[in-house]
């Protein structure tokens, strides 16, 4: 058998809608060497075995049932199935670009030092659907828009990290590290995020470089059901939740939670009020505001429960 040089791995959660797009996408990649596709079904109740079944005469692809949700878990679970130094992570409502796993690919082999890799994300809209006004370039981002523009940059900022729906990593890294962390990233509904910034924040502090490649592009289709004000809300809320969790692991939680927290809710409100006339910039900055709430109700758990341990 060849040498597999890539993996491609997505992983799902009763997303039977889109799932059968982005394997497809994957298994007509245009790639000079052997790769293999990985879908971890992380324990899904709709009709993603059968979106499976249907494409499994395929040589390429491979399935495995991951029961423990949590993206952090099936991403673990994929990376021990896949054979590939080189592991590539499709969200499972994303379509990958034709010459997605070669410019991927390609950058690994042109830099020993690379840790991980991602690219431009565009968005792809349900039909007859128009961008909200009060969507922001900002909130746009949290529906997997991605643009640092068309030339490569090696990422100095964690938070500029590509994104988690087209994502890969050197394995060596990965495995460097402990994998991907459980305690951060989405579990069944939650909308813990993050994972992919203290990846970013590990790589650098160990000396590897990460980088955004435009001609790695992914489109990621936009669900009918997050254009609403109240899943911004909800997602801004986890985000602050993310935030002090990953604060909390690299060992940064304490009573400045609460002034940094506090702070950043009274900047969200007052530019909320600048920007009033805005649509777009009004309500960017209320769902700001409002992650800030869920940041210092995580941060005040974690001093109470750090208060109660040491009774």
């Amino acid at each position: 058998m060849p040498e597999i040089q890539i993996s491609a791995i997505i992983c799902t959660h009763n997303r039977d809608t889109y799932l059968g797009a982005a394997i497809d996408s994957l298994l007509a990649q245009d790639f000079s060497g052997e790769f293999e596709v990985v879908v971890v079904d992380n324990g899904s109740s709709d009709r993603t075995r059968e979106v499976v079944a249907e494409r499994e005469s395929h040589p390429r692809l491979k399935y495995i049932f991951e029961p423990t949700i949590g993206l952090s878990v099936a991403r673990n679970t994929g990376a021990k199935v896949a054979s590939a130094a080189i592991l590539a992570y499709l969200d499972d409502d994303a379509v990958a670009s034709h010459q997605w796993l070669q410019v991927l690919y390609a950058a690994y082999q042109e830099n020993e030092q690379l840790a991980i890799a991602g690219g431009k994300v565009t968005l792809l809209w349900p039909p007859d659907i128009q961008p909200p006004r009060w969507l922001s370039p900002g909130l746009a981002g949290n529906l997997g828009a991605y643009d640092l523009g068309d030339s490569i940059i090696y990422i100095k900022q964690p938070g500029l990290t590509p994104r988690g729906l087209n994502y890969s990593i050197r394995r060596t890294f990965l495995e460097e590290i402990g994998g991907f962390d459980p305690h951060l990233g989405r579990v069944g509904k939650n909308l813990l995020s993050n994972e992919e910034l203290q990846m970013t924040e590990f790589a650098l502090k160990c000396g590897w470089q990460v980088a955004y490649l435009p001609e790695a592009l992914v489109a990621h289709n936009v669900a009918p059901e997050r254009l609403n004000r109240s899943w911004f809300l909800n997602r801004g809320w986890w985000q602050g939740i993310s935030e002090c969790y990953r604060e909390q692991l690299s060992g940064k939680a304490g009573i400045s939670q609460l002034s940094r927290g506090g702070e950043r809710f009274v900047r969200g409100l007052y530019k909320a009020m600048r920007y009033f006339t805005d649509p777009a910039e009004r309500f960017d900055n209320l769902v700001y505001s409002y992650g800030q709430i869920g940041y210092l109700n995580a941060a005040i758990q974690g001093l109470l429960f750090a208060g109660n341990s040491k009774k």
